[in-house]
């Protein structure tokens, strides 16, 4: 039983910092990748970052490169995205999705992650 749990949302002020995190347990081998979504209301899904079981492919999509970081603990069955400089626009619910199978072609493009948790907010404010 695969269970993907996000927490660490919540409001903040533009500029400020935030870090989430993501607890993945149940997998039966060491070779799963973890990526970051975010959803804003009226708007589509976004892969917004990812990485893979070693840690040495890692993706951000252009509009928080630079600002946000993603990284596994030492036991690597938990996943932090340190979100700095935070604006406006990241105002979102952000889901945190693991893929069985994480080749670099899962962590670069985002497509292939197939076990999601419930989502936490992130509030931006003015």
């Amino acid at each position: 039983e695969v269970q993907v749990v996000e927490s660490g949302g919540g409001l903040v002020q533009a500029g400020g910092s935030l870090t989430l995190s993501c607890a993945v347990s149940g997998f039966t081998s060491d070779d799963y990748a973890v990526g970051w979504f975010r959803q804003a209301p009226g708007k589509a899904r976004e892969y917004v970052a990812g990485i893979n079981w070693s840690g040495d492919s890692t993706y951000y999509t252009d509009s928080v490169k630079g600002r946000f970081t993603i990284s596994r603990t030492n036991a690597k069955n938990t996943v932090d995205l340190q979100m700095n400089s935070l604006k406006l626009e990241d105002t979102a619910v952000y889901y945190c999705a693991a893929a069985q199978y994480g080749p670099v072609t899962v962590t670069q493009t985002g497509n292939g992650y197939d076990y999601w948790g419930q989502g936490t907010q992130v509030t931006v404010s003015s």
